[in-house]
């Protein structure tokens, strides 16, 4: 009987799951395998917990097709063909990746798989078209400008989904093992894991998406998806969630996840995203202010929107894309902070923080990665007026300017001194102070 082990990933779920499924139909026995990984273990205590809660949801519903999702923790790679050995498989798939990490794990599986005549293949999965499959006509391994990249990402052909898989059949007395204790993760309001409830979001948010091209900007109205944590983790498939945008004519979302899809290829053609500049030479001689760092991470800037942003990335695990470029540009362009203190502050914190979107977008706003216009700047309180013209969103984040209505609430320091004095809230960094000539509409 063939035996075939699938090592899961970045894609935690049984729909459109290609490695799965291939797996189902060349194999009599199937063994679905997560390990958790000691080297990620303590990265965010909020992904920990959105990862646990997918991990038994995706045992549960492969339980209901007869089969089991094997946990080992350990080393990938080494737990990965042990278990080949013990089950006897001569097959081992696998999602294929992008990040440095993801591609050392790649390259150790290929030699292990090959020293033990395991056949390895790699699948597609974690975005809507492979990474690298669209190259630029003038060559190089990758699109350095979104445009141009999306226009042959539009006409590109995408895969088929494939279908879930019927039944799952376990070979005969293997230990399923147990997942660990739920982490209790950081933040109070994050959003919980797993296909299931992926699945529950997109199918609500589809009814909603007519609306998503005009006020997916609109910081109070939030009616952007909110899936991008299922689609790090691969608890929804991008294709299938693209696939259903189209099918609505949701053109706009799709388009977003265009820039998903740019980031990824972007990243396995430079996988040192995350810590070195994109554009060669591009690095400013960035400001070392602990104190200010300190006030940006706990939303006590003195400027309402940014600390509004990075208060709901505590509550949340999560923050709406125009208030990460607010917060972001504040950081780099306002305070002249090195941006990887951001990506590092992100990663620890969002339930979607992964390699390609979480540095390039923080490389686009710092002006040293894929942008045409390295040198704009996005005045905070000009942004606030805008997308959120009557402060909703500032005062739903910051109960100490609850009081303070309409559009005020975005200038505190404008107010009269009675009032002013009267907020259990600070005025603007002193570090920061000499720019009050621009903290204007």
């Amino acid at each position: 009987m063939r035996t075939a082990v699938v090592l899961f990933t970045r894609d935690l779920r049984v729909h459109d799951n290609p490695a799965l499924a291939m797996a189902c139909a060349n194999a009599d026995r199937v063994v679905p395998l997560f390990v958790l990984d000691q080297a990620l273990s303590n990265l965010s205590a909020n992904r920990s917990r959105f990862l646990h809660q997918a991990l038994a949801d995706l045992r549960a519903t492969l339980r209901e097709r007869g089969g089991d999702l094997v946990v080992r923790q350990g080393e990938p790679v080494a737990e990965a063909i042990k278990l080949c050995g013990e089950v006897g498989a001569t097959m081992l798939g696998v999602a294929a990746d992008v990040s440095a990490y993801a591609k050392k794990r790649e390259t150790r599986l290929t030699a292990e798989c090959d020293r033990q005549r395991i056949a390895l293949r790699f699948f597609p999965g974690v975005t809507v078209v492979d990474p690298g499959a669209l190259r630029p006509g003038g060559g190089g391994p990758a699109y350095k400008v979104f445009t141009p990249y999306y226009r042959v990402w539009q006409s590109a052909k995408w895969r088929d989904e494939v279908a879930v898989p019927r039944t799952i059949t376990l070979p005969d007395g293997i230990p399923a093992g147990r997942l660990p204790a739920m982490p209790k993760g950081e933040s109070p309001d994050a959003a919980e894991g797993g296909e299931t409830e992926g699945k529950r979001r997109l199918s609500a948010w589809l009814q909603a998406i007519d609306g998503y091209g005009d006020g997916h900007d609109d910081m109070p109205g939030d009616v952007t998806s909110r899936l991008s944590p299922y689609l790090r983790f691969g608890c929804l498939s991008p294709l299938a969630v693209a696939d259903a945008a189209r099918a609505r004519n949701g053109d706009p979302f799709v388009r977003q996840l265009c820039w998903r899809d740019f980031y990824y290829q972007v990243t396995q053609a430079f996988p040192q995203i995350s810590g070195q500049a994109y554009r060669p030479n591009a690095d400013d001689e960035w400001r070392a202010d602990p104190e200010a760092l300190k006030h940006w991470q706990d939303g006590l800037t003195g400027v309402p929107v940014v600390d509004a942003g990075m208060r709901q990335l505590r509550a949340e695990g999560w923050m709406h894309n125009r208030a990460r470029l607010i917060t972001a540009a504040f950081l780099t362009k306002h305070l002249g902070i090195d941006w990887r203190l951001g990506v590092r502050w992100f990663f620890r914190w969002l339930l979607d923080g992964d390699v390609p979107n979480n540095s390039g977008n923080w490389q686009w706003v710092a002006g040293t990665g894929n942008d045409s216009r390295p040198y704009r700047r996005f005045n905070p309180i000009r942004q606030a007026h805008r997308f959120d013209p009557e402060g909703v969103y500032v005062r739903r984040y910051i109960p100490e300017l609850k009081a303070i209505e309409g559009s005020a609430v975005h200038e505190p320091w404008r107010l009269p001194a009675a009032v002013r004095n009267g907020l259990d809230y600070p005025g603007p960094l002193e570090s920061h102070r000499d720019e009050a000539v621009w903290l204007r509409p």
